[in-house]
């Protein structure tokens, strides 16, 4: 029998609390006392044995898919996003789902979605209180939760407000970690945590699939959204999406790809606020860029310190901050051999603050991202290999957007007496108490 990496020797219902009420500083403490490569054995699913090197992070991402399944490692998401979530997928029909969702996010449409992405964020901004502290995340979800309603599911008028509603409730159920855990997920009625959430995605689904009914009876026309596209996507057999297939991806873009977004942006606002140089050099930059004018999706390749402090903040503060893989053989990483049963995840938060890779890896530094070409197997925010994010450059290409957008028209500082700490929310990591803001003055 393969013995399995050191690691903690607590109970795993005690590691698994510590994952989920201190997990940056769990993770830490771990890697100094173990080093590299450490065991984690909680409640939920097989042990995990979690790397931080480089060179693990290239055995992990290259390796054969079918002896490496990220779809396994990541079943405690199928009550939340569907058995044919393209997250709990693998092998060929993980290729399959990934070809047909792949065009969406790809090319001129890009550029259609910013000018969605700049009314979204413009419409937000004018309602923010001035002097008054509120948490700018829950903001930036109203922001990106809209984006992902038009540009995505392409909904307006009533249905949007319906579908904002539910998937607002729904969100905010499924941020406490515990309810990851399948004991707790019994249905009580629907005055229970677990019962609520059924409901409310019931309510979900309803909509969802009486919005594909719909949209399969009428004609087809010039509808640029990512639910019209795939309703007309074939696979190389001509076959379509079915209908639960496409729930799941829905539900999938709905909920991964909203949350983790609005998180990315409260973190770099965070960092930003804190760094007043930092924050010059962006106005000055988008200054001499955008000027006076409204800013146009164009403007966004050429807002090159606006990109590198987004890069930064997603080193320092990843949202994502681990992605797993279940072995499905016997296998050698990083020169350690892993039984089959076993996860092999990779520790993002640890690998970004490599101060071997990332000189004085606590400080905030955009610079490391001008004239730089960072190697995938050292920055991994999206993950990584054939099962990096599918929705990568849509997210950074909003995230820049809306971070342009609220430096242009906003002056912001930290809410007084606010002290932001790393929380998990789900399986993300995001600011506390929503980090709290104060806005101090609107562009005239």
């Amino acid at each position: 029998m393969i013995p399995l990496p050191a690691g903690p020797r607590a109970p795993g219902l005690v590691q698994g609390i510590h994952l989920a009420y201190r997990p940056d500083r769990f993770f830490e403490e771990c890697a100094r006392r173990y080093g590299d490569c450490f065991t984690l054995r909680v409640p939920i699913g097989a042990p995990q044995v979690v790397f931080t090197s480089p060179a693990a992070v290239r055995d992990i991402f290259t390796a054969d898919d079918e002896a490496l399944c990220a779809g396994a490692a990541n079943g405690i998401l199928r009550p939340l996003l569907g058995a044919h979530s393209l997250l709990l997928l693998d092998g060929a029909r993980h290729a399959r789902e990934r070809r047909l969702m792949l065009p969406p996010f790809h090319g001129e449409r890009m550029l259609a979605y910013g000018h969605i992405m700049r009314e979204v964020t413009d419409r937000v901004l004018e309602r923010w209180p001035v002097g008054r502290p509120f948490p700018v995340q829950t903001e930036m979800q109203a922001i990106t939760l809209d984006v992902i309603l038009r540009t995505v599911f392409g909904v307006e008028g009533a249905a949007l407000d319906r579908l904002r509603s539910l998937l607002r409730r729904l969100v905010s159920m499924v941020t406490n970690p515990l309810l990851l855990w399948p004991r707790l997920q019994v249905d009580l009625g629907p005055l229970s945590p677990w019962g609520r959430f059924v409901r409310v995605r019931d309510a979900v689904d309803r909509l969802l699939f009486a919005e594909m009914a719909r949209r399969r009876n009428a004609e087809s026309g010039e509808r640029a959204d990512v639910l019209s596209l795939l309703l007309e996507a074939r696979d190389e057999t001509g076959a379509p999406m079915r209908d639960e297939e496409l729930r799941d991806e829905m539900m999938t873009l709905l909920l991964a790809g909203h949350e983790t977004s609005a998180t990315a942006l409260s973190w770099t606002l965070h960092h930003v606020l804190g760094r007043p140089d930092v924050l010059a050099a962006l106005r000055a930059e988008l200054r001499a860029v955008v000027g006076d004018g409204p800013l146009a999706p164009e403007h966004v390749a050429q807002l090159r310190y606006l990109d590198a402090t987004v890069k930064e903040a997603l080193r320092l503060t990843p949202v994502v901050p681990d992605v797993g893989r279940l072995l499905t053989r016997p296998m050698r990483i990083d020169g350690r051999d892993l039984p089959a049963g076993v996860v092999a995840a990779v520790c993002i938060y640890l690998v970004h603050r490599r101060p071997d890779v990332w000189p004085e890896p606590e400080r905030f530094d955009p610079t490391r991202f001008i004239d730089r070409r960072t190697s995938p197997y050292e920055f991994l925010p999206f993950g990584g290999g054939v099962r990096r994010c599918l929705g990568m450059a849509f997210a950074l290409y909003e995230i820049k957007i809306v971070l342009a957008e609220v430096l242009m028209r906003v002056e912001l500082q930290p809410a007084p007496g606010s002290r932001v700490r790393l929380v998990r929310r789900s399986i993300t990591f995001a600011p506390s108490s929503g980090m709290p803001v104060v806005v101090t003055a609107h562009a005239a």
